[in-house]
């Protein structure tokens, strides 16, 4: 029969079920650090991934009003507000992330557009149906770690290996700064990610399914990256 890990087990488990289908690894993401691909291609990434985040707040906002603890709702209010940013108009995240496929050659018109037009992938509307199930259905702890742990965690480490890349290209600051408030903001994110899951993992059955979804959000991302890169294929063989 399992016991109860201690905090520092805990962690362990939960950031090392992130690492065998870590973003990172994926061959799209590689390519991308390298430097491989195109601006075009940024952009059917950024249209794929616009989809994905787009109702990222509502999905906070529903996370928040389960949350029992007025510091576990202070923490993720403070996550809700950067992402929609009510003081800063234009710099929510969505609108971040519509700068920067502007500088890849993406129309408004174009992102907004795409799920009216067909575009959004299948592993891309699972990505964010994945993300509705977790702030609404599943236990907090399954939640915080699927969310914060998983998806949040990758991204200190991901993202800036991508910027290097699109410096080299040519890419101003400016449009990329989606992915500096990213790397600034989710290492935080983590952390508390990380508390939230021991608080409310209180048996060892919760503590093993908020190791396993962290597994099944870091698989689920891949996937979607997966159907990103298999779109991009047959784009370049028509």
């Amino acid at each position: 029969m399992a016991s109860l890990m201690d905090r520092a087990r805990l962690f362990a488990a939960l950031e090392a079920a992130r690492q065998p289908q870590h973003g990172g690894g994926h061959p799209f993401s590689r390519a991308w650090a390298a430097g491989e691909l195109s601006r075009a291609q940024l952009g059917e990434w950024a249209i794929q991934h616009f989809y994905y985040i787009d109702p990222i707040p509502q999905q906070f906002a529903a996370l928040y009003a389960r949350l029992p603890d007025l510091d576990a709702r202070q923490h993720l209010l403070e996550n809700l507000l950067g992402e929609e940013m009510p003081h800063a108009p234009g710099k929510r995240h969505p609108d971040l992330l519509r700068k920067f496929a502007r500088a890849c050659g993406v129309s408004d018109e174009r992102i907004l557009g795409a799920e009216g037009a067909g575009a959004v992938l299948p592993t891309t509307r699972a990505m964010r149906a994945w993300i509705w199930e977790l702030a609404g259905i599943r236990p907090l702890a399954e939640a915080c770690s699927g969310i914060m742990v998983a998806l949040e965690g990758q991204l200190p480490t991901l993202y800036p290996k991508y910027v290097e890349a699109m410096r080299r290209m040519g890419y101003t600051d400016d449009e990329l700064e989606f992915f500096h408030v990213h790397i600034e903001g989710d290492t935080e994110h983590a952390h508390v990610g990380l508390e939230l899951t021991d608080r409310y993992a209180t048996t060892p059955e919760l503590q093993q399914r908020a190791v396993a979804t962290v597994r099944a959000s870091a698989s689920m991302r891949y996937a979607m990256l997966d159907g990103i890169r298999a779109h991009l294929e047959v784009k370049s063989a028509a």
